[in-house]
């Protein structure tokens, strides 16, 4: 498998759409620091570029990837290997790649401006959000052969996460606002990657304040050890559960 994951990891560390991408991320944070008069400021803007810019770009590019793939995934299924070590190269591959276009975007930025716990969570969560929606879009594309219909699953799942889930909270928020919710608010964000992601790092801004009662309870919850290791727990079954699917779908696939 190795050999396989480095010579995904090589073809897509030369292309340009990862080159851009990490140029942009590099570009967009130097920006909001050099723009804002104090850190924190720059790591809330950076944050709305994680959570939303950071899976949107992992789920499309991982999708086409895969389905640009096909003629190379094919000609590896007819040889002795195993179709999950196909599956499992082209998701690490894929992984380690768009993880280090963050890494070196994002990272390098946060090293030099804000290298505290707080800029850390932000460039873990970002790096979590890219592992979470690679495996997203593998699930995506292994269960339908047909290029546009994968690419606009992949859309509608981060349409889902990162819009369509928020509000169909709120809704419910405000349909049953004489019932205690706070408790419940708790499962609901563990639901959905990028509201866990972005509720852990307001926590290390120590913003929760502005979120009234409930941010007590996730203050209470998620600010600590515990409650960053229940966290860190949600997102890699995020990642691992999508993956297991994927290669369950693979191994009866008929190429």
């Amino acid at each position: 498998m190795f050999r396989i994951v480095k010579y995904v990891l090589y073809d897509i560390l030369q292309n340009r759409i990862v080159i851009g991408y990490t140029l942009f991320l590099l570009a967009v944070s130097f920006g909001v620091f050099n723009l804002s008069d104090a850190p924190t400021k720059g790591l809330v803007s950076l944050l709305n570029i994680a959570l939303i810019v950071t899976p949107l770009v992992s789920i499309v590019f991982a999708t086409i990837h895969f389905y640009n793939s096909y003629e190379f995934i094919e000609l590896l299924a007819a040889q002795p290997i195993r179709r999950s070590v196909i599956v499992w190269s082209e998701f690490w591959g894929l992984t380690l790649a768009l993880s280090m276009a963050v890494a070196v975007g994002m990272g390098l930025p946060i090293f030099l401006f804000t290298p505290n716990a707080t800029g850390l969570s932000l460039l873990a969560a970002a790096i979590g959000l890219t592992v979470v929606f690679v495996s997203i879009a593998m699930l995506a594309s292994v269960a339908t052969r047909d290029k546009a219909k994968g690419i606009g699953v992949a859309l509608l799942l981060w349409f889902f996460f990162s819009l369509l889930y928020d509000a169909l909270l709120l809704f419910l928020m405000f349909s049953f606002a004489d019932y205690p919710l706070e408790k419940a608010m708790l499962a609901f964000v563990s639901l959905n990657p990028i509201d866990l992601a972005r509720v852990v790092v307001l926590l290390q801004m120590d913003i929760s304040a502005l979120m009234g009662y409930t941010g007590a309870l996730f203050r209470e919850f998620l600010g600590t050890g515990w409650g960053i290791a229940f966290a860190a727990a949600v997102l890699l079954l995020w990642a691992a559960l999508p993956m297991w699917w994927a290669v369950r779908i693979f191994k009866r696939k008929d190429l």
